[in-house]
């Protein structure tokens, strides 16, 4: 038999989730989700665990995000709603464990990109290394920041997240840190030395006598980037990146440009709508309306071949350019729809179900 994708054990006071999927970079399915769950509704009224912690068996990956190709072979299978539950139960999952009542811990090192930050980008404590790469890349194969990564990105400081949520930058742990998406930095090679002290010692007594680590390249400021990104619509954006001789603006322009045009309109309306909504919880019902669209469009499952499948890079939007896309469609796809609802908060067993 092949081994479990997810490990989990007590150690002394620590509960431990360990994602060992590493042939896929830890991507998740809706069976991992579904132990996940269960793992932490089983220790939430267990007095002997009082933290919980998220790790990997890898040090290439945390969680590289949802298991994006079995999800398009339920599109292609069974349909929009078959596709659409893994997402849906994702979604769940990270708003368990933003509100979850014990102390959870998160080591993000390695990638750690769309699903693996809705997994541990939410908790109360998000360790990053040396070796961190932290990206919402789904613009490349037609879909949007979720997992509650465009609630992340719309807090970030000045228009630092509507960059990395048009572009899927990649983020150092210096950047993860400025842009809110971990807490601390700590070595890699003493990942093992503070778990065992989260078996033993209050997680926040840990966090607290982790000494500072040399900050790496944090990339162009949010001033720098302001006069670029603060713009009435994507193409303004990319007509000022063509403009802009330094070569982040050109990177960025690049990256763009390989992106899906429909779904850069909708993640830059989708980022200035998530600034406008309370918490995480609405983030995410937003997040699931647009993401159960966006699985009705073509886009997605020509996204998934050209970078996953056939590998060509060559994918074939439709519409094929942003001057193509229709700004009525993507108020549209904002507009509240009840039949994409979450019906979060999911605090009981019975209604993970």
């Amino acid at each position: 038999m092949p081994p479990e994708p997810i490990r989990t054990r007590q150690e002394g006071a620590l509960g431990r989730i360990t994602l060992a999927r590493p042939e896929a970079l830890n991507a998740l399915n809706l069976d991992m989700i579904h132990h996940l769950a269960a793992t932490l509704r089983a220790w939430r009224h267990d007095p002997s665990v009082e933290t919980v912690l998220l790790d990997s068996t890898s040090p290439r990956a945390f969680c590289a995000g949802g298991d994006i190709r079995a999800i398009r072979a339920l599109l292609h299978e069974r349909g929009v709603e078959a596709a659409a539950e893994p997402f849906r139960h994702s979604y769940r999952l990270a708003s368990m464990l933003a509100g979850y009542p014990k102390p959870v811990v998160s080591f993000l090192d390695g990638i750690c990109m769309g699903g693996g930050v809705g997994l541990g980008g939410h908790v109360r404590h998000r360790i990053v290394t040396e070796r961190a790469c932290v990206a919402m890349p789904e613009n490349a194969i037609a879909l949007t920041p979720d997992a509650g990564g465009s609630y992340l990105l719309s807090r970030a400081p000045g228009l630092s997240g509507l960059r990395l949520a048009l572009t899927g930058g990649r983020m150092n742990a210096t950047t993860a840190i400025a842009a809110g998406f971990a807490d601390r930095q700590a070595p890699s090679g003493q990942l093992e030395s503070i778990r065992q002290a989260l078996a033993h010692l209050p997680a926040g007594q840990v966090m607290d006598s982790l000494p500072p680590c040399p900050a790496l390249d944090g990339g162009p400021d949010t001033a720098t980037i302001a006069p670029v990104y603060d713009a009435p619509d994507v193409a303004t954006v990319m007509a000022r990146l063509q403009a802009h001789p330094a070569p982040w603006a050109q990177a960025d322009l690049a990256a763009m440009q390989g992106a899906c045009p429909f779904s850069l309109c909708i993640t830059y309306a989708a980022y200035h709508a998530a600034r406008a909504l309370p918490d995480l919880d609405h983030v995410l019902e937003q997040e699931f309306q647009l993401i159960s669209q966006l699985l009705r469009r073509p886009d997605f499952a020509e996204g998934v071949r050209a970078r996953l499948i056939d590998k060509d890079n060559a994918p074939r939007w439709s519409p094929p350019t942003l001057g193509d896309v229709s700004g009525r469609e993507i108020a549209s796809c904002l507009q509240n729809h009840a039949s994409f609802s979450l019906d979060l908060p999911v605090l009981d067993a019975d209604q993970e179900k």
